[in-house]
């Protein structure tokens, strides 16, 4: 089955301004190694949110607005897409993410596939 995991920042960010390079290192090579790991076939970070643009048609109009969808503490940070035999693989993989204990969290959530 594949999943999305989606990073939510959280008080993470924080952290991560707070770390020595040396932590700032380690985290990322943790980010790296999910990567490279079975059934992870996409993964990026993703820009901060203000830098979102959120879009809405409406009466056949686009009408854009600046920033995200939802103003909230836990903006999504980035993500990635599993293939994993069942949920507690994905939970297995998903508490494997920094955010997860650096104060944000990890919503795993299942695709629709057709």
């Amino acid at each position: 089955m594949k999943y999305m995991l989606q990073i939510y920042q959280g008080d993470a960010i924080n952290e991560w301004e707070e770390m020595s390079e040396q932590d700032q290192g380690a985290v990322m090579k943790e980010y790296m190694a999910i990567r490279e790991t079975e059934g992870v076939t996409a993964g990026d970070q993703l820009q901060a949110p203000e830098t979102a643009t959120t879009v809405r048609v409406q009466d056949g109009r686009t009408l854009t607005t600046d920033g995200p969808f939802a103003e909230t503490k836990e903006a999504i940070g980035g993500y990635f897409m599993l293939e994993a035999d069942d949920l507690d693989a994905a939970i297995e993989i998903a508490s494997r993410v920094p955010a997860a204990r650096l104060g944000g969290a990890i919503e795993v959530r299942p695709v629709v596939e057709r």
